[in-house]
This record gives structure tokens, C-alpha cells and sequence, in this order.
């Protein structure tokens, strides 16, 4: 993979993370469930976006 795609990848999953706080944010859920998902979402990008799309809030 060259310099070109690994950026376009690391862009595409900033677009993704920032999709997935914003529903966080937009969600029925309590504030300590919102922050708790917030902080999964920016301390493991990929993983904590795959975790919130199965098993986080969804929006009210």
C-alpha cells in the first residue's frame, strides 16, 4: 500500500468516527453511556466503531 491509499483509508475512517459521535450524540441513551461511547469511538478508532455499529445506541 502506498502513501496515497493508507491516507485515503485513515480519511475515510475519521469520516466514519465522526459519523458515529454524532449519533452517539443524537441518541436516547443516558450521558454516561454517550461519553463511554465517545471515548471507545476516539481511543480505538476501527474497533470502537465497529463495537458502537453492532452493540451502541441507537438514534431516538
Amino acid at each position: 500500500m502506498g502513501v496515497e491509499s493508507s491516507g485515503l483509508i485513515g480519511l475515510i475512517i475519521l469520516v466514519l468516527d465522526v459519523f458515529a459521535i454524532i449519533k452517539v450524540m443524537q441518541s436516547m441513551a443516558s450521558t454516561g453511556s454517550k461519553v463511554f461511547w465517545v471515548v471507545i469511538i476516539l481511543v480505538l478508532p476501527v474497533l470502537g466503531l465497529l463495537l458502537w455499529f453492532f452493540a451502541g445506541p441507537k438514534s431516538g
